[in-house]
């Protein structure tokens, strides 16, 4: 008897070479039926014949890497006779939601073709992209991903790419049915502008854009979801020149190196570390330096870690191979403030003064998309940012929401979310809202994604801070949709999204190690143990309150939390107090002002990260906030080499006042470096252990912007092991703001009936 089966697959399956696989599968088998895509991003499968059982073994079990199969639907239908297996056109019915496959770097085989093709047609092409990497979600306008649904189609085929498109046998599985397939023939042209954005004559812009940056130049090159500004990473009068045209003193700007060979010349690169560098997610990654990195100090100023990557796409690679040195300043190209551009007419009108020349190419970038960030915290991979390589993969939840759902996140460093069944699917990176840009990228992605998954009728989550401005779009929405609206608190958000990603639906315990985020009463909080039941939870402790001099301009203003932590422990640290002073942009009017609010505190605070920042302050690490962590991520380099001094407090205003001691007494910079946050680390995990004791809980899960601190996070585990309790980190998104919507989207799986 001839057995019939209809399969509906779903995960990345769309822009993978799945349909090509499965034809090729079925050809193979002797099995006759079709496959096609559909628009939520799924894939259906007809077969048909004495080998179906065969076929259906099998495309389990041989399917791709790149190929992620999260969900295989299958039912037994009549036969309907068919003959032969093809590929049928897409459909735009939904049958079931899938992913959107996120961009992957370029695979080892297209790099090859480019250095090493004996085919005129892709050899130092810089477009090379097959079935298993390129451009994916960046260039997607529609589901399902078709030619005709993404930039490729603005790029009809030449001859030869139709034949192997059509012909597995002249492509291969790479190239077969491939919906990227281009060549120099007919893909995009790559051209070199000035800054005013007319064009260069030149038969090779890229080798001449290397020698233009090996001159000291600045150039603006069009990546993949967006521009990178590239400069020498070894000339520090360039750097500096770039800091002043970006208007950025400090932050650090990211390296890209043409491989982990020099990567290894710029930082430590240890096995794991060569693993991330080089998988199809290509993120930055911080790495520590070497003392004979022969990059500028200005790149990473202060800092002990470099954020190096590898090139992802074609055009990269021959770039950097054309360096002198072979590894460049790769950062966004945006202004201050703003999102990255991702337009050639964004590039000329806000770039214009920051860049001298533009690597320009005619591939149109549909979703800005940020290069993702990890580190190791405490010997960890954990997710900094999550954009180009990650997103927008779904994470696939233990419980599944009962409606829709629209998540807005924080205000920094965020993303927006929205859920559908048991999957949330966060945007890409967004970054802070405080442009009208960010704010509007922010709105148009989640309305995208809310019409690609189908969103109707969504509950809508955003966190409780009435100031936020994700919160007045979230209320922007609801009026629009008259949607209900839920408001969840900042740091139970962070929480959820812990145990979202780690698959956690129990009871639980969690430290978040924050900034700030808007307490039930009033405060700010950001130090906190919670135990947490799914949509209901309990501040079990807090560190101590302390005021918060000036509310927001104490965190960027840190001498402001210095002078509170030393009024607060230390009444005879008058000299202290002084020296903290002399940071104040304000001079004698601002300290008096400070003392004040310090006497009659308007805002008080338990954050961890507005400690941290007094610290800094107090060893002369920084005293000034440029941009978001910079205290406590230096404070974190400065404790390079330390060891952890004798120390009996009971919360941070006790540590500090030891640390005031200690620092007097003419202690090393780092030993009280490393004491401050490991110390602040033990006193979070002695009270979340008392927590997991009391409440007979089995994990401690961490969360918030602070949470990544290696030295905290040690503290912690070290106080954890006497309670025999387990500390996890977030895995797939940042444990800071990048990671609340997931958080919000979880609550609301307790919350909607």
């Amino acid at each position: 008897m001839t057995r019939a089966y209809r399969i509906y697959a779903v995960g990345i399956v769309q822009g993978v070479g799945f349909r090509p696989y499965v034809k090729m599968l079925a050809d193979k088998l002797g099995v006759s039926g079709y496959v096609k895509n559909l628009g939520g991003g799924e894939v259906e499968i007809y077969v048909e014949g004495g080998g179906a059982s065969e076929f259906m073994r099998a495309l389990l079990a041989n399917a791709p890497p790149v190929i992620r199969l999260e969900e295989v639907r299958v039912e037994e239908v009549e036969p309907l006779g068919a003959a032969g297996f093809r590929i049928e056109g897409s459909e735009m019915a939904r049958k079931r939601p899938s992913m959107i496959p996120p961009d992957l770097a370029i695979c080892d085989d297209c790099l090859r073709e480019v250095l090493e093709s004996g085919e005129e047609r892709r050899r130092d092409y810089p477009f090379n992209s097959c079935s298993f990497c390129g451009p994916r979600f960046s260039i997607i306008a529609q589901l399902p991903y078709d030619r005709e649904n993404t930039s490729w189609r603005a790029f009809p085929m030449c001859h030869e790419c139709e034949r192997e498109y059509g012909d597995p046998l002249a492509g291969g599985v790479r190239r077969y049915y491939y919906q990227g397939i281009s060549c120099r023939r007919d893909g995009p042209r790559v051209r070199l502008l000035d800054r005013r954005g007319a064009e260069i004559p030149d038969g090779d812009p890229i080798a001449e854009a290397a020698r233009l940056i090996d001159g000291g130049h600045i150039v603006a090159v069009k990546g993949v979801g967006g521009y990178h500004i590239m400069a020498l990473a070894t000339d520090g009068g360039v750097v500096a020149e770039l800091r002043r045209r970006k208007r950025r003193p400090q932050k650090p700007f990211a390296v890209m190196a043409l491989s982990v060979d020099v990567a290894r010349r710029l930082a430590h690169v240890d096995g794991r570390a060569a693993e991330l560098l080089t998988s199809p997610q290509r993120p930055i990654v911080l790495l520590p330096k070497r003392d004979d990195s022969p990059v500028s100090p200005l790149v990473s100023p202060g800092l002990d870690m470099e954020g190096v990557f590898l090139p992802y796409t074609s055009l990269q690679y021959l770039l950097l191979a054309k360096t002198r040195d072979k590894f460049v300043i790769a950062t966004s190209g945006n202004v201050q403030g703003e999102p990255m551009c991702y337009t050639l007419s964004c590039v000329l009108e806000k770039l214009g003064r920051v860049v001298d020349y533009v690597l320009d190419h005619g591939l149109e970038i549909v979703h800005r998309v940020d290069d993702s960030v990890m580190r190791f915290t405490d010997g960890e991979p954990v997710m900094i940012r999550r954009g180009r390589g990650y997103a927008p993969a779904w994470i696939r939840m233990r419980r599944a929401l009962k409606r829709h759902a629209v998540a807005f996140g924080g205000d920094l460093q965020t993303a927006g979310a929205i859920g559908v069944e048991d999957k949330a699917v966060l945007t890409q990176y967004i970054g802070d809202l405080d442009s009208f840009e960010a704010y509007e990228y922010l709105d148009r992605e989640l309305r995208w994604f809310a019409s690609v998954y189908g969103v109707r009728e969504p509950v809508l989550a955003c966190d409780k801070n009435p100031a936020y401005r994700s919160v007045r779009l979230c209320r922007e929405w609801a009026e629009e949709l008259g949607a209900e609206v839920f408001q969840i608190q900042h740091h139970h958000a962070h929480a959820l999204a812990a145990a979202a990603d780690l698959g956690i639906d129990e009871p639980f315990v969690a430290i978040a190690i924050d900034g700030v985020g808007y307490g039930e009463d009033g405060s700010a909080w950001g130090g906190e143990v919670l135990f947490v039941d799914g949509a209901m939870y309990e501040r079990a402790w807090h560190l101590r309150y302390v005021p918060m001099p000036g509310g927001d301009l104490a965190a960027y203003r840190p001498a402001r939390m210095a002078i509170a932590y030393l009024s607060e422990c230390c009444g005879d640290a008058e000299e202290l107090v002084e020296r903290a002073a002399r940071y104040l942009p304000g001079g004698a009017a601002e300290l008096n002002a400070v003392m004040r609010e310090v006497k009659s505190p308007r805002i008080l605070t338990s954050s961890a990260g507005r400690f941290l920042d007094a610290v800094a302050v107090l060893l002369g690490v920084a005293w000034e906030r440029t941009y978001e962590g910079e205290p406590a991520m230096k404070l974190e380099a400065a404790a390079r080499g330390g060891r952890e001094l004798e120390t009996h407090a009971r919360d941070q205003v006790e540590l500090f006042g030891e640390l005031v001691d200690y620092a007097r007494r003419e202690a090393r910079r780092e030993d009280l470096a490393y004491t401050a946050q490991v110390a602040l680390g033990r006193i979070l995990g002695e009270r979340a252990c008392e927590a997991a004791e009391s409440k007979g809980d089995r994990y401690i899960l961490l969360g918030g912007g602070a949470a990544v601190n290696s030295y905290i996070v040690r503290g912690v585990r070290d106080a954890a092991a006497r309670c025999g309790a387990g500390v996890l980190l977030p895995r797939r998104v940042p444990p800071g703001d990048g990671g609340l919507a997931l958080g919000q989207i979880y609550f609301l799986t307790y919350t909607i009936q």
